[in-house]
């Protein structure tokens, strides 16, 4: 059972958006054993999308779009849609209802013919209730494929996958069980790993395969498996998972739930272990913070954090003395040791994290060179910092800074 996504937009294809929609779809697909062959970008232009969709129901089973089914003229989708099926718009009546509904309660201008038209479907489409928009989803099928077109706007999409196409497509078909393991490695870089598990990886059965997922700092190793028996497939898979702690113990840090980050292991360490966590950002200007912050129960560890960004804030509001400040520059092991035991006295938390560095392109304050970075931990017990050197892209020092940071604390609560 196979599935292609096909993202429909001008603005991801001179790179205005990031296409979200497609790893959010692929994701959903695989928890119910559809693996996705293909995902295509096109524009927003008739032809084009004509010639994706016939090209699509030639290599997969499901066909889903995303995006162009707005009220504008440049969202084509939903007329192309129905040329390809041979059909004509006609008003639907549920549909339109819902519309007007949403402009009552929640829009302040009147309803459009724009918006309006927007109620005008296929004829052979089964509409898919968008609860949060304006524009409904549409479910069609032809030679036995199945076609389904969504909004582009992200939570409306994720609603309708959640809601209406991953039951349907549950109903519909017979699908094989899909197992993921994931294994985080650090130490020790992908192409070092891949020379130790060449034998391993000739050996894999055909139905499980073995990915490389290369972070900063880290290597996680997925082990895939696809089955018609669930029981069977976990066993088999977790045998191979075996295989792998055999010849990487020495490198192998934790099993860990599929795509799950490292920020959100360290909220749920600390949220279990009824710890608080909190920052003084100098060099990576609050990316830590935001980074901890993005994912769901943060609030639950996290208490905050401060960007210490100028050196006078140091010793101003963070509390930094100044005098070592001029005795071993603002980035140093002794700053980086004080921005965390000040941070961690002043949010009251159990441990404090901070950062103070270089990241380009010039020195600012501090003749260190530029990629050098310090950063600080503050735990129940001590007090100390490590020193690294990160090299002179800016966004990459501010990224591996952050990295780094979360790995010293992961370490220290695990």
């Amino acid at each position: 059972m196979t599935a292609e996504i096909i993202t429909i937009g001008d603005e991801i294809l001179i790179g205005q958006i990031v296409d979200s929609n497609s790893a959010f779809i692929a994701k959903e697909l695989n928890l119910i054993g559809i693996s996705v062959y293909q995902i295509t970008s096109v524009q927003d232009e008739k032809a084009h999308i004509r010639t994706t969709l016939a090209e699509a129901s030639k290599r997969a089973d499901i066909i889903i779009l995303t995006g162009g089914l707005g009220p504008t003229k440049d969202d084509v989708t939903k007329y192309t849609f129905a040329e390809f099926f041979e059909d004509q718009l006609v008003l639907n009546e549920k549909v339109l209802g819902h519309i007007e509904e949403l402009f009552s309660k929640y829009k302040k201008t009147p309803i459009s013919d724009l918006n309006r038209e927007q109620a005008m479907l296929p004829s052979k489409a089964v509409p898919l209730h968008n609860k949060y928009g304006t524009a409904p989803g549409m479910w069609m099928e032809k030679d036995g494929k199945v076609f389904i077109s969504l909004p582009g706007v992200p939570y409306e999409m994720m609603q309708l996958m959640e809601g209406e196409v991953i039951p349907r497509l549950q109903q519909k078909f017979h699908r094989p069980y899909i197992y993921h393991k994931t294994i985080l490695t650090q130490g020790e870089g992908e192409s070092a790993i891949a020379n130790r598990l060449a034998a391993f990886e000739e050996k894999l059965p055909s139905h499980i395969k073995l990915a490389y997922l290369p972070d900063l700092g880290s290597v996680r190793l997925r082990l895939s498996g696809k089955g018609e028996h669930e029981e069977e497939l976990i066993s088999a898979v977790e045998k191979q998972v075996e295989g792998l702690y055999e010849l990487l113990g020495d490198i192998i840090a934790e099993e860990q739930e599929e795509d799950e980050k490292i920020a959100v292991q360290i909220s749920k360490l600390l949220t279990s272990q009824k710890k608080f966590l909190s920052a003084a950002e100098s060099c990576t200007g609050g990316a830590l913070a935001a980074e901890f912050t993005t994912h769901p129960g943060a609030s639950s560890c996290f208490i905050g954090g401060m960007v210490s960004y100028a050196t006078n804030v140091k010793s101003e509001n963070l509390g930094v003395p100044k005098d070592l400040i001029e005795k071993y520059s603002v980035v140093s092991a002794e700053v980086a040791e004080a921005m965390a035991k000040h941070a961690k006295k002043m949010f009251r938390t159990d441990y404090a994290l901070s950062t103070t560095g270089n990241a380009g392109p010039t020195k600012g304050d501090s003749d260190a060179e530029v990629g050098t970075v310090y950063i600080g931990l503050a735990t129940p017990e001590k007090i100390y910092s490590k020193k690294f050197i990160f090299g002179n892209s800016r966004d990459q020092v501010v990224k591996q800074t952050v990295q780094k940071a979360f790995e010293m604390i992961l370490k220290e609560i695990s």
